[in-house]
């Protein structure tokens, strides 16, 4: 598990490809600190696991399926990349529950500036994940723990403070260019209680065992709703 709160920039310095397979080496220092093999990093938000290491570098594998809904297939030798090792237990939690799961990918449709902050408004490619997008609530962005100012059915913004801009990849990102996007973890729990055993192909006797007292009604009855 990850919070949203990069540690540091790192750099392509090598990329192998076989079809939708790759094994991306990366530049890096801090999160390096203490790095065993196995260990979780995160990668533009994408959770990949440590393969090997030496002093300033290390490598990860990414499958096809993380290929396929990312932008990591978009890198070249060179790219910034955003980097978080996984949270310490006993670590501070700053910003918010982050898996490194990516949903989708967006584009990035305008950027501007807005007093001391800069604006992105981003495009997702699945437009699905509308319904975990919530103005004020909780989203990833290339790994950044960041809030929704707006959304509405074709785009999101986001506002950048001066620190994270300097400190993030997205300094140098401008529109046309893409982000990873991971929605809010509990919105998709709750969906999903909501929802399971309504499959039309699940067998009638799992589907009463699957039913939930959790309803809509309990939940406006409650002062959830």
């Amino acid at each position: 598990m990850f919070t949203g709160l990069v540690e540091e920039m790192g750099h392509l310095k090598g990329i192998s490809r076989k079809g939708e397979a790759m094994v991306i080496s990366i530049g890096a220092n801090k999160v390096l600190e203490k790095v065993a093999l196995g260990d979780s990093i995160a990668v533009n938000g994408v959770c990949l696991t440590v393969t090997s290491f030496r002093s300033n570098e290390f490598s990860v594998d990414v499958m096809p399926e993380t290929f396929k809904h990312t932008n990591l297939s978009l890198l070249a030798s060179g790219s910034k990349v955003n980097l978080e090792r996984a949270m310490k237990a006993d670590g501070r939690f700053g910003g918010h529950i982050v898996q490194g799961h990516v949903d989708t990918y967006g584009t990035i449709t305008e950027r501007i500036h807005n007093a001391n902050a800069v604006v992105f408004t981003i495009r997702p490619e699945d437009s699905d994940v509308f319904k975990y997008i919530i103005p004020r609530g909780s989203i990833t962005v290339d790994g950044i723990s960041l809030t929704v100012t707006t959304a509405n059915q074709d785009t999101f913004a986001v506002s950048i403070i001066p620190h994270t801009l300097a400190e993030t990849v997205l300094q140098d990102k401008r529109p046309g260019e893409t982000v990873n996007i991971e929605c809010d973890l509990l919105g998709k729990y709750v969906e999903h209680l909501l929802h399971f055993g309504r499959a039309k192909n699940m067998p009638v006797d799992r589907k009463a065992k699957a039913q939930s007292n959790l309803t809509t009604a309990f939940l406006a009855d409650n002062g959830f709703l």
